[in-house]
């Protein structure tokens, strides 16, 4: 049976290409913001690309906050956020004015500071990932494989729910997870074959 996968609509972020990815890897997914439909899906999937205040003000606009609750917490459904998505999961974002995050993974959300070594901001590229330990989300991915950035803001956050760690601006957490919670700093749909290969163990969940 097909797996569904439901990816959450509130008007931040590239959804059609993390739809078109996920779909190349044998999903049927769909871009919605209707809780009917994320209530019926197998997975939940949660991208964006933006600022942490706007994002939070349109989730709770849109009321997704209590279905994603009860779908993510309450019945343990499989969820993936992606790059700001993943920020969201965050206690509170510094970004502008403090605001309040979903609260699912303990940390905060600040901006990057420079170092002599890495002086740019927002990181942009490609940049190793090195999880800690051997989490399921990279099983046949070697530890230090790139993935694709784009982001001037990251978790900060700690030991167990730190899934994975990038080596910018003196370290930073590039997954963190807990349970049926996963979350990527990085985008898969734009890190070619080994981004494909996140998605489909992601989907094993």
């Amino acid at each position: 049976m097909t797996a569904t996968v439901a990816i959450v609509d509130y008007g931040m972020g590239n959804l059609d290409s993390v739809m078109r990815a996920f779909e190349e890897v044998g999903a049927k997914a769909c871009v919605t913001d209707q809780a009917p439909e994320i209530e019926a899906a197998d997975f939940i999937v949660l991208p964006g690309v933006g600022a942490f205040p706007d994002a939070m003000r349109r989730i709770r606009d849109r009321g997704l906050e209590k279905v994603l609750e009860d779908q993510v917490l309450g019945e343990k459904a499989p969820f993936l956020g992606i790059c700001l998505g993943m920020q969201l999961l965050a206690t509170v974002g510094l970004e502008g004015v403090e605001t309040p995050g979903l609260g699912w993974i303990d940390g905060s959300v600040r901006r990057f500071v420079p170092t002599a070594e890495d002086r740019r901001i927002p990181h942009v590229g490609w940049n190793e990932v090195t999880p800690v330990g051997s989490p399921a989300l990279f099983d046949g991915i070697a530890p230090g494989t790139d993935f694709y950035f784009v982001h001037s803001y990251h978790f900060d956050g700690a030991p167990p729910d730190v899934v994975a760690t990038t080596p910018y601006c003196g370290g930073f957490a590039s997954v963190v997870g807990r349970d049926n919670i996963h979350a990527v700093q990085f985008h898969p749909e734009k890190s070619q074959r080994h981004g494909l290969r996140l998605l489909q163990n992601f989907l094993k969940f």
